[in-house]
């Protein structure tokens, strides 16, 4: 007999209005932030090999594009809200899901929220600079940014969409501006591909370090998952928006890696600032203006990046509601067109706390590893749930199978001990971060519903 996964009704999966165009808009602005223009400065201080870098971008298209396969296996069985937290809870336990959905609240969208909102800020106020107090204008402009685009997902799927589609239309229509204008009229030279810079044999940790930068830009493309009960026949569109979307995304970050060394050799990526590359490039191929639109880009591109968290984060809080593990009063849709609005409220108000107290930054600084732990969980649930629950309907299944799951997870499993060896500060305190949600899931697991929850 086959298992058909239980029905979960009063919730947004009970009005299917998300596209899968809509959902591939959300995946593309979450995953396109500030990393594609600000990483390979270093890279190329550490590698100082054009093809070594193109390599590794390359390398971590793969191992997105791995990752966003095993994930359209679970989100098209599970086609509900939640994302991680719901594949993590039907796999292990729910104190593994509710772990997950702590540290998505506490850092996973509420740190990298505020920080995106912050750059924006600060991009903002280089195109408009004031003689008042930076600091004050900085977070009065990231509030600004945080609560217009609250209202605006408060409102509904429809506005929110609305929006979204066009953020995520101007950042990639202004990356593809870049990158046309780079080889028609740009002053660039394909010489600076063969020119390295002269420095001594690149070591295994120095690879993986700047492997681990190159994964840290590709992260978010397993957004669709967050709103995966509230799209348009999820069986097929999710499969289709995760790995088409993680395609694009891998394509236009190869291509504009590209862009970066036609227009400038190595060395002078390499040299400060580091950080300012797209920029460097912007001026190199077209001249001094050129800077102001590389800054108006990044401020679409970050506020395209913000959007989408505050959409589908608040998704994982309410998931965790119906189950219990928040108070029930942050799953209430019904009167709000099957939007979340308590959840979406809930995430800003604790962003504004980050925001105004600036404590956000160590957060950044760890999440890395709090990710990766729960992604490769979560990829490897794919095997569990095939080991468990071979009935269960599965209507996408992952190639070449259990080969690309484990590979993912080996990998994941490398960057977690590079990451522990090389930083046992933010690995403690990671850790610590996650001890924290414990009381809470205790003091709330006497509330959890009889939906099948144990």
């Amino acid at each position: 007999m086959t298992e058909v996964p239980p029905k979960k009704t009063g919730s947004p999966e009970s009005s299917r209005r998300i596209s899968g165009f809509t959902a591939t808009c959300v995946l593309v602005s979450n995953v396109v932030g500030t990393g594609i223009f600000t990483t390979t400065g270093f890279m190329a201080r550490d590698i100082g090999d054009p093809w070594l870098i193109l390599l590794l971008w390359g390398g971590g298209a793969l191992l997105a594009l791995t990752g966003a396969m095993c994930y359209s296996e679970l989100g098209a069985a599970f086609p509900w809200v939640g994302g991680d937290y719901v594949y993590l809870r039907e796999a292990y336990h729910p104190f593994v899901a509710f772990l997950s959905g702590w540290a998505s609240f506490i850092v996973g969208f509420g740190a990298a929220i505020a920080a995106g909102a912050i750059g924006f800020a600060s991009y903002v106020l280089q195109l408009v600079p004031s003689e008042a107090d930076s600091t004050l204008q900085v977070k009065g402009v990231a509030l600004a940014l945080i609560w217009s685009l609250t209202v605006v997902h408060v409102a509904g799927v429809g506005p929110g969409g609305f929006l979204q589609q066009i953020l995520t239309v101007l950042k990639i229509g202004a990356i593809l501006l870049l990158m046309v204008g780079a080889f028609t009229v740009g002053n660039g030279n394909w010489q600076h591909l063969v020119v390295t810079q002269s420095k001594p044999d690149v070591g295994l940790g120095t690879l993986v370090v700047s492997f681990i930068f190159v994964t840290y830009a590709y992260s978010g493309w397993n957004a669709a998952g967050y709103i995966a009960g509230e799209i348009i026949n999820p069986t097929r569109s999710i499969p289709r928006t995760m790995i088409g979307g993680t395609l694009l995304v891998g394509a236009v970050y190869v291509v504009l890696n590209l862009v970066y060394f036609y227009a400038l050799p190595v060395q002078t990526l390499a040299a400060p600032p580091l950080m300012p590359v797209a920029e460097k490039t912007a001026v190199a191929m077209f001249g001094p203006t050129a800077a102001h639109f590389v800054t108006i880009m990044l401020c679409i591109s970050i506020a395209g990046a913000v959007s989408a968290m505050i959409w589908t984060g608040p998704r994982v809080y309410y998931a965790m509601a119906r189950d219990g593990f928040l108070p029930g009063f942050f799953s209430d849709t019904q009167h709000h067109h099957g939007t979340p609005v308590r959840s979406i409220i809930l995430q800003s108000l604790w962003v504004t706390v980050l925001v105004l107290s600036g404590s956000f930054e160590q957060l950044v600084i760890y999440s890395g590893l709090i990710i990766t732990a729960f992604t490769a969980l979560t990829v490897g649930a794919v095997m569990i749930l095939r080991h468990r629950r071979p009935q269960l309907v599965r209507p996408y299944r992952v190639p070449f199978y259990p080969v690309l799951p484990v590979c993912y997870v080996l990998v994941a499993g490398v960057i977690m001990m590079f990451l522990g060896a090389e930083k046992p500060a933010e690995t403690f305190w990671a850790c610590l971060t996650l001890s924290a949600g414990i009381p809470l899931y205790l003091l709330m697991r006497k509330n959890v519903r009889t939906s099948g929850v144990t």
